[in-house]
């Protein structure tokens, strides 16, 4: 695939956002500022998943895995078995 072929495919591709987006109509001024938050929240969204998402998955493992395992003895129990 040539540069020009690639140029037209991401404008293309721009274009579709545009379009899909409705923001086309706007000025501007407007789809800097549409196109600024939007870009922050999903930067936001992806670091927040990369942050936490690690963490509540190795909680919810351990979580089911002591399910699976089952309750261990109490410690009174055995204290008190002859």
């Amino acid at each position: 695939m040539d540069m020009k072929n690639m140029r037209e495919y991401v404008c293309w591709l721009y274009y579709q956002y545009l379009l899909i987006t409705g923001i086309y109509v706007l000025e501007p001024w407007e789809k800097s500022i549409f196109n600024t938050v939007l870009f922050t929240m999903v930067a936001m969204v992806i670091y927040t998943s990369y942050v936490f998402v690690p963490i509540h998955v190795r909680l919810a493992l351990e979580f089911f895995s002591e399910l699976v395992r089952g309750q261990p003895e109490s410690t009174v129990a055995l204290m008190n078995s002859p």
